[in-house]
């Protein structure tokens, strides 16, 4: 038996440290892809919060299929009480991975490369920052395209909006992204 079986099934007897086990392994993780989403770190707890809650609570229902499955139906969990949360606070989103960063802002038919001679120039703290003064509506969508690899018809289902608008929201947020960084670099250039 895998450990996240053993722990699903500790959670599940009610054994003693099961579920202090269960939110020490995942809570890091979750508060990330909430903070990415929420943009400050107290409406990020809160949705960590109701995330833990209902996975406590709709455990007995959760099966396992593969290997991560656990995890990953955490994750969508979580996601899912991020979306809820800005839907009913419009609230903002944040934290960036450099690599994933890079992908998503990389436009495929745009020829120039914003990532040329950046690596030493940019930090994970200021993508964040970045991230964090996309308006809602472009974080949310940049959030769910590149971190989460939603294709735009999953992101129009799941927001209530068009297939365009989904591709405009990400376009918009790419370009936004462009901006920022530029700003990084000229700024960094002056004060050298």
């Amino acid at each position: 038996m895998k450990s996240e079986e053993i722990l699903v099934r500790d959670i599940k007897q009610n054994r003693n440290g099961a579920l202090a086990v269960l939110y020490d392994r995942y809570a890091p993780i979750f508060l990330s892809i909430s903070l990415r989403y929420c943009g400050n770190r107290q409406d990020a707890e809160d949705v960590l919060h109701d995330g833990f809650i209902k996975i406590i609570k709709h455990l007995h229902s959760f099966k396992f299929s593969s290997s991560g499955s656990f995890e990953g139906w955490m994750k969508r969990i979580i996601i899912n009480t991020a979306l809820n949360f800005l839907r009913d606070r419009n609230k903002e989103s944040r934290f960036a991975d450099v690599n994933q960063f890079r992908d998503g802002i990389t436009d495929p038919d745009d020829e120039q490369d914003p990532w040329k001679e950046l690596d030493d120039q940019i930090t994970k703290e200021q993508i964040m920052g970045m991230i964090c003064d996309m308006p809602l509506g472009y974080r949310t969508v940049f959030n769910l395209y590149v971190f989460e690899a939603y294709s735009h018809r999953e992101i129009a289902e799941k927001l209530q909006v068009s297939e365009n608008t989904s591709k405009s929201q990400l376009s918009k947020a790419r370009i936004f992204l462009r901006k920022k960084i530029n700003e990084v670099v000229v700024n960094q250039k002056v004060g050298s």
